[in-house]
């Protein structure tokens, strides 16, 4: 898998807000079948910062229906990033 497919969005939630400003942690929509060490990489990679700690959670997907017809959201996976003491804070979430 390539570092760039790893990340796909930054989740911006109101839990996702407050763990930035307190805990310096960062949440992102993350590929399914990514691992810590890849979600790692990734933000090193493309953030250029320094990653203490991953944590990764399966989110299941929602039921929803349409009148009769009942569907499925798919199951996505989210991780929690939280950066080294010192480090720099994202710019990406500087202006949200």
């Amino acid at each position: 898998m390539r570092i760039q497919d790893v990340i796909r969005r930054p989740l911006i939630t109101e839990k996702a807000t407050i763990q930035r400003e307190l805990a310096e942690t960062y949440a992102f929509e993350v590929a399914r079948d990514a691992n810590k060490i890849q979600v790692k990489k990734a933000v090193e990679a493309q953030f250029g910062v320094k990653v203490a700690e991953v944590r990764v959670a399966v989110m299941h997907g929602k039921e929803r229906r349409q009148g009769r017809f009942f569907g499925r959201r798919p199951d996505w996976k989210k991780a929690y990033v939280r950066l080294k003491d010192g480090e720099k804070p994202i710019e990406f979430f500087e202006g949200v």
